[in-house]
């Protein structure tokens, strides 16, 4: 059952067995980290029915591709990301006599 995936980065969609999305995520190798689902242990290997998946030429383009599947397909088992927020991102203000560093959920 488990695909024969490039050692590229990328994004996975796991499915289960009606076909809906259940899981989304990004790797480094998307051959290993889907290899790490199927562990005894793994929660998630009793529910998977089938493993597609997006090659990227960069990480951070995966890690762009993966906030945008999880908000677009509200996947059972990712719970970050699912409310629709944006990555925090740390400011830092440098117009300011004593700059102060704080946690913006956009970029101005």
């Amino acid at each position: 059952m488990l695909p024969q995936a490039p050692d590229k980065p990328g994004v996975y969609l796991i499915k289960d067995k009606s076909g809906r999305i259940i899981y989304v995520g990004k790797a480094i190798s998307i051959a290993k980290r889907i290899r790490s689902h199927f562990r005894p242990d793994s929660k998630l290997a009793p529910h998977i029915a089938d493993i597609d998946y997006i090659v990227t030429s960069t990480e951070l383009e995966a890690l762009i591709l993966e906030a945008v599947l999880i908000k677009k397909h509200h996947p059972r088992y990712n719970v970050l990301l699912r409310d629709d927020k944006q990555y925090p991102y740390i400011k830092l203000t440098v117009n300011e006599e004593w700059p102060a560093v704080c946690m913006v959920r956009k970029i101005a």
